[in-house]
C-alpha cells in the first residue's frame, strides 16, 4: 500500500511541476506543407511486345517523362533497380488527381499497357526537393 501511495504522489509531482519540453521544430510557420501526387508504375497487363517495339515505347516513355519534367509537372521520376512487379515512381506537381491521370494518358508506355500505375496524394515540406 505504502508503494501504491508513493507511486500516486510521485505522479502528481511530476505532472504538477515539471515544465513541458519544447520541441525545436514546434515553429509551423517555417514549415508549410504542399500536395503532391505519387505514381507507383508496375507492370502492365500487356508486355508481349517484341524487343524493337518494346524499345519504341521506352524511348517515348523518356521522352515524355522529359518533356513533363521541363513543363514542371514531374519533380521525381526514376526506375527500382530490381525486376519487381514496382517499375518506377513518378511525383507529380498537380492541381489534381484528374489532372495527373490526363498526364499519365501521354505515357506511351502506360497507353500500351506496359506500365501501369496507381496515384496517391503525397505531402512534403515545400522547398525539400532531392538533390
Amino acid at each position: 500500500m505504502k508503494q501504491f501511495i508513493f507511486f500516486i504522489f510521485f505522479i502528481f509531482s511530476v505532472s504538477t511541476f515539471a515544465k513541458p519540453i519544447k520541441s525545436k521544430t514546434s515553429d509551423t510557420s517555417k514549415h508549410v506543407m504542399k500536395q503532391y501526387y505519387f505514381v507507383m508504375l508496375t507492370k502492365g497487363n500487356n508486355r508481349t511486345q517484341d524487343s524493337i517495339t518494346a524499345a519504341q515505347i521506352q524511348k517515348a516513355h523518356l521522352e515524355n517523362i522529359d518533356r513533363l519534367a521541363k513543363a514542371g509537372k514531374i519533380i521525381v521520376a526514376g526506375p527500382f533497380g530490381d525486376d519487381g512487379n514496382w517499375r518506377g515512381i513518378f511525383i507529380f506537381d498537380a492541381k489534381s488527381v484528374e489532372e495527373v491521370g490526363e498526364l499519365l494518358q501521354t505515357d506511351e508506355a502506360i497507353k500500351s499497357g506496359r506500365l501501369a500505375y496507381e496515384i496517391h496524394p503525397w505531402w512534403t515540406q515545400t522547398g525539400v526537393y532531392f538533390k
